[in-house]
């Protein structure tokens, strides 16, 4: 990132080779939407920002998948034997690592994995570009492992706040008209 914040290391798995043909340049616009969440939650106040810009070296994973895939991770993880667009899994409670952990250790957020199908079936739906909707969608799953969520209308608000800012500075139109 900068002198202001962490390091951060994204490892990107495509599982489903359907992503190259779909949307080629998809690794480079999941690393830069996951570079801008994390920028922007260094600066919200709704979120232990101390902690995360403590933090010398974050790393995070994306898995490119299909909608099996991400069915049977929803089925055994959340216990919906369905597909969904993204998932989120979180190493860390609340995006908080375990107090005193050094600096020069990598704090790890988790992973998040994306369904192609569904995402490809929504970004019509909704009348997107499949790389807005994708791009909003990693920004969005980045968040949730940052401990951000949408459980409650006042959390809601506010990530959904954030993710707008979030595009509009990559340069994408808000996600949620």
């Amino acid at each position: 990132m900068t002198k202001t914040g962490p390091s951060l290391k994204i490892g990107i798995e495509i599982a489903d080779k359907g992503w190259d043909k779909a949307l080629p340049d998809a690794a480079r616009i999941a690393r830069r939407a996951a570079r801008a969440a994390i920028k922007a939650a260094l600066a919200a106040k709704s979120l232990p920002r101390k902690r995360l810009a403590e933090a010398g070296k974050v790393e995070l994973g994306i898995t490119l998948d299909n909608d099996r895939g991400v069915r049977h991770l929803n089925r055994d993880y959340r216990g919906k034997d369905r597909p969904t667009n993204v998932l989120s899994f979180a190493a860390l409670d609340a995006g908080l690592p375990p107090k005193g952990v050094p600096a020069s250790y990598p704090w790890a957020l988790g992973d998040i994995v994306l369904a192609l199908g569904i995402i490809k079936v929504e970004a019509r739906d909704q009348r997107k570009t499949l790389a807005q909707h994708f791009c909003h969608l990693v920004v969005h799953g980045v968040l949730h492992l940052l401990g951000f969520d949408h459980e409650k209308d006042r959390a809601a608000h506010a990530m959904e706040k954030l993710e707008r800012e979030i595009l509009a500075g990559l340069g994408w139109p808000d996600p949620y008209r």
